[in-house]
């Protein structure tokens, strides 16, 4: 399991002294979705802002927990030649998932923009819920402002500030036994120190963290070679300093560093019993990433500009179990004696059942630069327009390096008499071909430059009723160099490709703030996701799947693809704030889409654009306080999103034809919690904290095929309750609570079909303090 993230600033909600009708409205999380701070019910977009001390309470770990505790987003525990570990999974809100090509959600840690295509075995970028302020989810496209591969939604980590008058320290510790595994564990401290009193402060803070393993490596008799394999360790340091020389400008340079170390994956073997892999090679990972920024927001007097200077690193080393997808794939190219051939079948089982490891290293390295001048809020003395415009640009590197050696591959051969060079005995082979054993060495280096104008603008017709325009215009360039050789590439090939792209992408919305508590909207916006190249397709071991799909090559390049989306909405609170209730439906067309073409004799894949698809359904999020100390709330999605023509198959993805249901999307998902807040006896504040999370059922594959076609619904539950002793906080929590075990995917590694289940059940307890 994860264990819970902390943010140290928040307190385990403590009954208050204030009036019932003060104490019980329901917190209001301000957003800043819109690039300006704002009350999300006043926004023309479907928005879940989760506070850090929501995140905390409800266990909300990950991005997986994230997933579960808001409506219509998913995760899928990364397909082809991806894993199930961390920082290989694909985020997709609302339907709009694709493991293929770019990223489909953008990522933003504050102003940073970490957002990475779907690269090779790339997943999402996953920041951990340190020393958060909140997280917001902003559904639907966000062209206009977040721009391209923000078509499905933006997930926004917004950290926590320093403060310029306040000295604090916190520290947390926390401890976890896993059923069946070993224990986890997380310590951190966050301090605030202004040192010059409303002019200069600095926060620091730093975090380490073990999560326990609970998968057991085994060999082919079910003998354990190593227990609770998939431990991951972790450690954070965030620095942020806030300078105001003068009363209307802050600067604020912060920098964010984590590493995440993976000792194997959380995919375990489906023919074995439960959470047992059998595996010749571990499968370990470290994902380092580093985020410095310099914010600089100057109040003009009649508008506000911001500039977000910014430096993105991921370094991201995994090693993967290749023994099928080369050892197996080697083997048979040898034709068996028995078959009129020159390869003995002990000779043909011995390579079958060599151990092969697949090393990959990549590295993504960007900078960006971000301007924006913003009017001020809304005056109706002052004029009926609001504005805001600005300038982007990102210059993106990635690098990624492949190795794939099949250990004692050579010396094989010769025990058998033979040479691995002998093209009678394997055909095409030639001196040289596997150096050091490695059958295949792979370097690819992706370039990608963005420039884009954004803008909206906001008229008054009446305080009450305001209509939205808003454009952004994007231009950008991409290119691919890639070499690779060794026996598995074929011929080789030196080669590189680029191409351009342009893009317009509106938006148009109206709200009408129908009373001071109850808001309607309906939106119009375009997504957009560009184009790029792919990797290169041996013809001498692809061909008969080429041709299968009328082709002679892979084609070097795919193209963008976009969507329209259509949203009706309401945002209200009743009773004085003790209630709030915010829905809203949507209808997405989706054109173009960029889908993953999969070789299944040479099993290579290359990108393409195929086919059409509609996503269409509902979101609703209530919040009530009937009672002092009580809070309800209840959240859920429904979507049903499907491919509206052939095209995809007609291109060699099978199973695309209409009505297909996209991959790795549930037909729904939903939550409920509770939390009670009391005082003791003796006069302690104390809670207790109740959640159930529902995920309906998916399909992880086009192709009914796939033992993936089929995800099962699932349920989780999460209990905690806590008391506050001076300083002091004491917590006591279960997760999982039920121990929900199904198998929720099949993720595919190195052409290993594999299982993921939930973490098993969680005890553990914590301690928080404030000095």
């Amino acid at each position: 399991m994860k264990i819970r993230r902390t943010v140290l600033a928040c307190s385990l909600a403590a009954i208050s002294a204030q009036a019932f009708a003060d104490s019980d409205k329901i917190d209001v999380v301000t957003v800043t979705a819109q690039k300006r701070k704002e009350d999300p019910n006043k926004v023309a977009m479907s928005i879940s802002a989760i506070s850090g001390n929501s995140l905390l309470s409800q266990q909300v770990d990950d991005f997986t927990d994230l997933t579960r505790a808001v409506p219509n987003i998913s995760f899928t525990a990364a397909t082809g030649n991806g894993g199930a570990g961390p920082g290989t999974s694909n985020i997709e809100i609302r339907g709009i998932s694709s493991s293929a090509g770019q990223a489909t959600v953008g990522i933003y840690l504050g102003d940073v923009s970490l957002t990475v295509g779907n690269l090779y075995t790339m997943g999402t970028v996953e920041p951990k819920f340190f020393d958060i302020d909140r997280v917001e989810v902003l559904r639907g496209p966000q062209a206009t402002l977040y721009g391209a591969s923000s078509m499905g939604g933006t997930i926004k980590f917004v950290p926590n500030e320093p403060d310029l008058k306040d000295r604090e320290i916190s520290a947390f510790a926390e401890a976890a036994s896993n059923r069946g595994g070993s224990a986890s564990f997380s310590t951190n401290v966050v301090g605030n120190f202004p040192l010059v009193t409303n002019e200069l402060a600095l926060r620091i803070g730093a975090q380490a963290q073990r999560a326990g393993g609970f998968i057991d490596q085994v060999d082919g008799d079910g003998k354990v070679l190593a227990g609770d394999i998939n431990k991951i360790n972790d450690q954070e340091v965030r620095v942020a300093l806030k300078w105001a020389p003068m009363r209307d400008l802050t600067v604020t340079p912060s920098v964010y560093y984590q590493r995440v170390d993976a000792k194997d994956i959380a995919a375990f073997s489906l023919d074995r019993p439960p959470y047992q892999a059998q595996k010749q090679v571990r499968e370990p990972s470290i994902d380092k990433l580093l985020t410095p920024n310099l914010a600089v927001n100057w109040d003009l007097g009649g508008a506000d500009l911001t500039s977000s200077t910014s430096y993105f690193q991921r370094k991201f080393d995994r090693q993967q179990n290749g023994s099928a997808y080369n050892s197996y794939s080697l083997s048979t190219f040898l034709t068996s004696t028995e078959d009129g051939g020159k390869a003995p079948p002990e000779l043909i089982e011995a390579i079958a059942g060599l151990p092969s490891t697949v090393f990959l290293n990549n590295a993504v390295r960007q900078i960006s630069q971000e301007f924006r001048l913003a009017s001020k809020p809304y005056d109706a003395a002052r004029s009926p327009w609001t504005w805001l415009g600005g300038f982007y640009f990102s210059n993106q590197h990635t690098n990624l390096n492949e190795n794939d050696p099949i250990h004692g591959v050579t010396e094989t051969f010769k025990k058998f008499g033979f040479s691995i060079d002998d093209p009678e005995l394997l055909p095409d082979a030639y001196p040289g071909a596997f150096p050091n054993d490695n059958s295949f060495a792979g370097e690819f280096h992706y370039r990608e430059k963005q420039s884009s104008i954004f803008g909206e603008v906001n008229y008054y017709f009446s305080p009450t009723l305001h209509a939205t325009v808003g454009a952004r215009y994007l231009k950008a360039k991409s290119a691919l160099s890639q070499r690779n050789g060794n026996y598995l590439a074929g011929a080789g090939n030196n080669s590189s490709t680029s191409l351009s792209a342009h893009a317009f992408t509106p938006k148009y919305a109206v709200t009408w703030e129908a009373s001071p508590d109850h808001t309607i909207y309906s939106s119009i916006a375009k997504g957009f996701r560009l184009g790029g190249s792919n990797v290169f397709v041996p013809p001498t071991t692809c061909g008969p799947d080429l041709e299968e799909n009328g082709l002679t090559e892979g084609p070097p390049t795919y193209a963008p693809d976009s969507l329209w989306s259509y949203e009706v909405g309401s945002k209200s609170r009743f009773m004085g704030g003790r209630v709030a209730v915010n829905a809203d439906v949507f209808y997405v067309k989706w054109k173009n889409i960029q889908q993953g073409v999969y070789l299944p004799t040479c099993a290579y894949t290359y990108n393409a654009n195929a086919g059409n698809a509609t996503s269409k359904g509902f979101e609703f999020d209530i919040k009530a306080k009937p009672m002092a100390g009580l809070t309800l709330s209840a959240a859920g999605g429904y979507v049903k999103a499907e491919l509206s023509n052939d095209e995809g198959i007609a291109n060699g993805v099978v199973g695309a034809v209409r009505g297909a249901q996209v991959q790795g999307v549930p037909k729904y998902n939903g939550t409920v919690t509770a939390q009670y807040n009391f005082s003791t006896a003796g006069g302690r504040s104390a809670f207790v904290m109740g959640g159930i999370q529902w995920v309906g059922s998916s399909k992880g594959s086009l192709n009914p095929e796939q033992t993936d076609y089929d995800r099962p619904a699932y349920h989780t539950a999460n209990f905690s309750a806590g008391i506050t002793l001076d300083r002091y906080q004491l917590t006591a929590f279960i997760k999982n609570a039920f121990d929900e075990d199904k198998v929720i995917q099949h993720p595919q590694v190195a052409s290993i079909v594999q299982g993921y289940r939930l973490a098993p059940r969680s005890i553990g307890m914590s301690i928080a303090a404030k000095f």
